[in-house]
């Protein structure tokens, strides 16, 4: 607004200054025209001398303008005056330097019909109207999100698995729709694992239990060594079932990392597993590396125990190579291997490729659950794939 009007009173004055010019060097004949046609056009009037003004010590905002407009043009730092004619209408009034001498300049009052303050108010209203609405916008974006979050919060805290937050709006939202998101497919992960451990265990428990049973009833009526063997068999059985479930419980348990020699790690691994039916051979470079020893300890003893139980013929392998930023350490073996579409089901628990889940012919099925789940744990990665040559390769990737 202050630039459009110091623009405006500028061409204003310069109108004033032209207009007395104009008017000092018309003949006396045709100087009455003159005014006619500026009091109808421009509501400006030339007169010698002003009379009735009085000193005017307060103008509209944009009378200072037009005041200083006019001191820059003419050189005269002077207050315009204030008259009023017959029909009350009110004139401002400057003296103007034309043809030697001075003249009187009016400026109708109906001219000027800037608003300042009203287009102040308007434009400060405007701005409001539309702060309000942008707020009301803004406010819709984010606790409509929020809204949604908190019901299925509630949901996921009633046991009931939510739907998935859709990840739009601000990044904010964004950001925490896809983490409640992440921890709402982790949650209901771990209420499947729970649901299976508990039925896995229930089921393969069945089985010894039975044995168990009926050898008591058998050893009422004929004590035999063999039976009490096969107590002591079965209560093994269920003690490594059970030592299984709790090590797939322990999976998500934090570790904090040491520095690890992984040479003596492994041949510490091969030296504990190996027989001499069964060789387990050690390829590793040098290399230390901060990692969970315990959990990797675990997860690389259950991918061996698996490699010695389904490849016994052949040597064993434990491989450790680095590339850049990356350690991946590996179990080989020369064993049946798992076909490619059920490598995925082999990490649910109490899954096995063998369907007679007999302890003679395999484990309890959570062997590659545990190493899933210790993995995950600590960022690592696990892969299974076929060898070159047959058999196939257990990759845990640090």
């Amino acid at each position: 607004m202050l630039p459009m009007a110091r623009r405006s009173a500028d061409d204003l004055a310069g109108l004033m200054v032209l207009s007395a010019q104009t008017w000092a060097e018309l003949p006396p004949a045709t100087r009455p025209a003159f005014e006619t046609e500026l009091r109808l056009r421009q509501s400006l009037l030339i007169r010698p001398e002003v009379d009735g003004a009085s000193v005017d010590e307060w103008h509209p905002p944009f009378f200072y303008l037009l005041e200083a407009a006019l001191a820059g043009r003419v050189g005269l730092d002077r207050h315009l005056i204030r008259a009023t004619d017959d029909a009350g209408l009110d004139w401002y009034w400057a003296r103007v330097p034309a043809g030697g001498g001075t003249l009187a300049v009016g400026l109708s009052s109906a001219r000027i019909n800037s608003r300042p303050l009203a287009v102040l108010l308007i434009g400060l209203a405007a701005g409001l109207a539309v702060a309000v609405g942008l707020a009301l916008l803004l406010a819709r974006r984010v606790v409509a999100p929020l809204a949604r979050l908190e019901q299925a919060s509630t949901q996921l805290g009633q046991g009931v698995a939510p739907d998935l937050l859709p990840e739009t709006g601000p990044r904010e939202i964004v950001a925490l729709s896809r983490r409640f998101n992440t921890m709402a497919v982790q949650v209901r992960d771990l209420l499947s694992a729970r649901t299976t451990l508990l039925a896995g265990v229930s089921h393969d428990l069945r089985t010894p239990l039975a044995r168990m049973r009926l050898a008591l009833e058998m050893l009422r009526t004929q004590p035999s060594p063999t039976l009490l063997d096969r107590l002591e068999r079965d209560m093994e059985l269920m003690n490594q079932l059970i030592g299984n479930v709790l090590d797939l419980a322990r999976g998500l348990e934090h570790e904090p990392a040491t520095p690890v020699d992984m040479a003596a790690l492994l041949h510490e691994l091969a030296a504990e597993h190996a027989t001499a039916a069964s060789p387990v051979q050690v390829r590793c470079e040098a290399c230390v590396r901060p990692v969970p020893a315990i959990a990797l300890r675990r997860a690389l003893g259950n991918l061996l125990q698996n490699a010695l139980r389904y490849a016994p013929s052949g040597p064993v392998e434990l491989v450790c190579e680095q590339d850049g930023a990356h350690c991946r350490v590996g179990v080989l073996d020369r064993g049946p291997g798992i076909p490619a579409d059920q490598v995925e089901a082999m990490f649910q628990p109490f899954q096995r490729l063998e369907p007679s889940r007999s302890p003679k012919t395999g484990g309890s099925g959570l062997g590659l659950a545990i190493v899933r789940e210790l993995a995950q744990a600590n960022g690592w990665r696990v892969s299974l794939g076929e060898r070159a040559g047959g058999g196939m390769e257990a990759w845990v990737v640090l």
